[in-house]
């Protein structure tokens, strides 16, 4: 077992969500809130109502989760991509990874990391959901949830323990598909834009890889992520989705079948920078370590 994929996938996945989180919460409120019309209306609405720190709500368990998280997906990735290489019979030692190899170990590192990323992202959900406005508003109302902690207990208590797992599934659907397209679009592009006999890619490369793979992995996923995050803030008021399916015919007969997509742009936007972090920093982190990736 490779120890340093999963030290350097925590690293990098802290950076991403520092880099991310504002525009995430937006989007989060697009995908949920119908009281939104557009991107800019939800950014001035957050403004006026809640302040700059409406932004970040929830981020302190995310943080705290995603070296988790981000661990067991690169660390998951890297082993199961090795495993599956040393599985092949005639494989030559140096030799480049099949394509399905990386698709499937992608596959595999985006399943792995629900059971550990599913209570957190129902908080975080939950809490940017949660449009109290702020301490200066003077209309300024008591929120139902005062942090994460208290959210996460909140939950428990009120729903049990497998109200932290709420649209799990959807997340399984969404993160399967999406990290076996973001690795094996890193890959690629890594692979095309390399110069022969160079084992490592220059930062450029790293920088753009990262970025387009981010972009092409949330295209993926961003159906499941409109469904996972309407599950998870479900019942918080009025309850609307009897389950998953009934999730995905009601949000469609309502909205039509474009309500997959919201939050599209705004998640391509966000994922490319994100992901130029997230890569960039794994790759300094395999280099310090001594390790090839």
């Amino acid at each position: 077992m490779r120890i340093a994929d999963f030290i350097a996938g925590s690293a990098g996945g802290a950076l991403g969500v520092a880099v991310g989180y504002p525009l995430d919460t937006v989007k989060v409120r697009i995908q949920t809130q119908r009281k939104y019309t557009g991107v800019w209306q939800c950014i001035r609405d957050t403004c006026k109502t809640e302040g700059v720190n409406g932004f970040y709500k929830g981020m302190s368990m995310p943080m705290t989760t995603v070296s988790v998280s981000s661990s067991v997906v690169f660390g998951t990735y890297r082993n199961c991509l090795q495993c599956l290489c040393q599985l092949r019979s005639g494989c030559p030692v140096g030799a480049p990874p099949r394509k399905l190899d990386i698709f499937l170990s992608g596959l595999a590192g985006g399943v792995a990391q629900v059971s550990v990323m599913s209570p957190a992202d129902i908080v975080k959900v939950r809490l940017q959901c949660q449009t109290v406005p702020y301490q200066g508003s003077a209309s300024h109302a008591k929120p139902k949830y005062r942090g994460p902690v208290h959210c996460l207990l909140t939950i428990a208590r009120e729903e049990g323990v497998l109200g932290l797992y709420k649209g799990a599934n959807a997340l399984v659907l969404r993160d399967g598909p999406s990290f076996a397209t973001y690795f094996l679009t890193y890959n690629v592009i890594c692979e095309q834009l390399t110069p022969a006999g160079q084992k490592r890619p220059g930062w450029t490369v790293v920088l753009l890889a990262g970025g387009v793979s981010g972009m092409c992995g949330w295209t993926v996923g961003t159906p499941m992520d409109v469904i996972k995050a309407r599950l998870q803030v479900d019942g918080v008021g009025k309850r609307r989705y009897r389950g998953f399916v009934h999730c995905v015919t009601e949000s469609v007969r309502r909205e039509g079948p474009g309500v997959f997509f919201r939050g599209l742009g705004l998640n391509c936007v966000r994922a490319f920078p994100v992901n130029m972090s997230v890569f960039a920093t794994y790759e300094l982190v395999m280099h310090v370590l001594g390790t090839t990736p």
